[in-house]
C-alpha cells in the first residue's frame, strides 16, 4: 500500500476535508436563517444549525479518509464509527440521555431563550438552551445550570408562554360586612389600574366561610412577566385595602393571601 500514503492522496483528501467544512458552515448559516424566518427559537436554530454542520462535517472527513486510504473502504469505516458509537453510549448514558433531551425539548420548542419559567422550588430566566444543560438565571441573580434530562421530565411552568397571566389576592372581611357592596367596592376599584389588564374585567368573588371572616378572593389579569404580576398585585392589594378603608369596609386579621394564580 506505498501508493495509497502518497502525497497527491494526502493533498487530495485535504481537498474533499476542506471542501466538507465550507458545506457545513454553508449549511450550518442556511439552516439557522431558515429557523429563525419560520419563528424557532434562537437556541433552536443555534443547536440543529451545529448538528447539521457536524454531520455534514463527519461525512467529508469519512470521505477523505478512503482518499488517502484507498484500501479502506466505506463500509469499514462506517463499522468502525458504529462500533466506537456503541462503546461511547454505554459509557456516558447520562450525557447521550441529557443531549436527546436536550434535542427533543428544542425541537418541541415549547419555551425559548428569555422565557420566564418554574421549575419545582426554581424560578428564573432562561438564558440558553443547549446540547445537554439549560442555564437559568434566576429572580434573585444565581446562575443554575440544569441537566435537559430534568428539563425534559419535571413539570415545566412556562410564566411567559402567554402575554396575560391571571393572578389572585384573597381578602378576609368581617361576618357583618356588606358583602355586595365590598364586591362592587373591589371591581370597580381594580378597573383602570395601570397594571391590571384592560382585555378582561377583573372580578371579585366570595370563596370561603372560615370562624368570623368571609374570604373575598380579588381576580385580575396583567403581563406575564414576574416584574408585570408582582407589580399588579401590588397595585391590586394598596388600592382596594384604601377603598375599604374609605368606604369603612372591615378586614379581618390576617387579611390578606396573595396567590399567583388560580
Amino acid at each position: 500500500m506505498p501508493d495509497s500514503l502518497s502525497w497527491s492522496g494526502a493533498f487530495q483528501a485535504l481537498q474533499v476535508f476542506m471542501v466538507g467544512l465550507v458545506l457545513a458552515w454553508i449549511i450550518a448559516w442556511t439552516v439557522k436563517k431558515i429557523l429563525l424566518r419560520v419563528g424557532r427559537g434562537p437556541s433552536s436554530a443555534h443547536v440543529f444549525s451545529r448538528l447539521a454542520s457536524w454531520v455534514v462535517g463527519v461525512v467529508f472527513f469519512l470521505a477523505s479518509l478512503t482518499v488517502v486510504f484507498p484500501s479502506v473502504k466505506p463500509v469499514d469505516v462506517l463499522g468502525g464509527v458504529t462500533v466506537i458509537s456503541i462503546a461511547a453510549g454505554i459509557a456516558f448514558q447520562t450525557v447521550l440521555g441529557n443531549m436527546f433531551s436536550g434535542l427533543v425539548i428544542l425541537a418541541r420548542d415549547q419555551f425559548r431563550q428569555n422565557d420566564q419559567i418554574l421549575l419545582g422550588d426554581i424560578s428564573g430566566n432562561i438564558i440558553s438552551i443547549g446540547f445537554t444543560s439549560t442555564q437559568i438565571r434566576s429572580f434573585d441573580g444565581h446562575l443554575l445550570i440544569i441537566p435537559n434530562s430534568t428539563m425534559h421530565d419535571e413539570v415545566v411552568t412556562v410564566q411567559t408562554g402567554f402575554k396575560r397571566i391571571r393572578s389572585s389576592v384573597k381578602i378576609e372581611l368581617s361576618l357583618d360586612t356588606d358583602l355586595a357592596r365590598a364586591r362592587e367596592v373591589a371591581e370597580r376599584t381594580m378597573v383602570g389600574l395601570p397594571q391590571v389588564s384592560s382585555e378582561r374585567d377583573p372580578q371579585a368573588f366570595l370563596t370561603e366561610v372560615t370562624d368570623g371572616s368571609v374570604i373575598l378572593s380579588l381576580r385580575f389579569w396583567s403581563a406575564a412577566t414576574q416584574m408585570d404580576a408582582s407589580g399588579a398585585r401590588h397595585e391590586v392589594i394598596q388600592a382596594v385595602v384604601s377603598a375599604f378603608r374609605r368606604e369603612g369596609i372591615t378586614i379581618s386579621e390576617p387579611s390578606i393571601i396573595v396567590h399567583k394564580g388560580e
